[in-house]
């Protein structure tokens, strides 16, 4: 998905740290960086909006840790375009008509002949308002901010106490 979220973190006494033992440092932050990235992919699940299928929920994942000497990073996300509009929302755009009759058939519980109506009115809807955005990605990503940054601490603290018995 576009728009990524991004959370720097960056401490003076990671970088000393790193001085003393990069790999038990980088071993602490890549363990926390997976375990804030299940976080935030649970939190965006919860806040990801289903027509009862669930499908961009079920696409949202944690993606894989990636570390080097100078960043550990992690994160979510989906591969379905329609996450950005869901995210953000849209312009007044034209919609395609037969992802709103599902939608209404799912939704409402309707027939493929009762629901083209009601695909229609929301397809003119869409035409003229556009849609809202959810924001369940930066809503997710604010809601665990102050938690991720206390395991990204507590990595630390692990880091350290390693480093100190001598396991560097």
């Amino acid at each position: 998905m576009t728009g990524d979220v991004k959370v720097t973190w960056e401490t003076d006494r990671a970088v000393k740290l790193m001085a003393q033992a990069p790999e038990i440092v980088l071993s602490e932050i890549a363990t926390a960086v997976t375990e804030g990235s299940l976080l935030l992919e649970r939190e965006a699940k919860e806040r990801t909006p289903t027509s009862g299928v669930g499908t961009l929920r079920d696409s949202i994942g944690a993606l894989p840790v990636t570390l080097n000497m100078q960043a550990v990073s992690g994160g979510i996300a989906t591969s379905l375009a329609y996450a950005v509009p869901v995210e953000l929302g849209s312009k007044p755009h034209w919609a395609p008509i037969a992802p709103l009759i599902d939608w209404v058939m799912r939704r409402f519980g309707k027939s493929y002949e009762d629901a083209q109506p009601i695909a229609r009115g929301v397809q003119l809807k869409i035409a003229k308002k556009g849609t809202e955005g959810h924001f369940m990605f930066r809503d997710a990503s604010e809601a665990i901010k102050a938690q991720y940054y206390r395991m990204l601490n507590q990595a630390l603290e692990r880091a350290a106490s390693r480093i100190e018995a001598g396991q560097a």
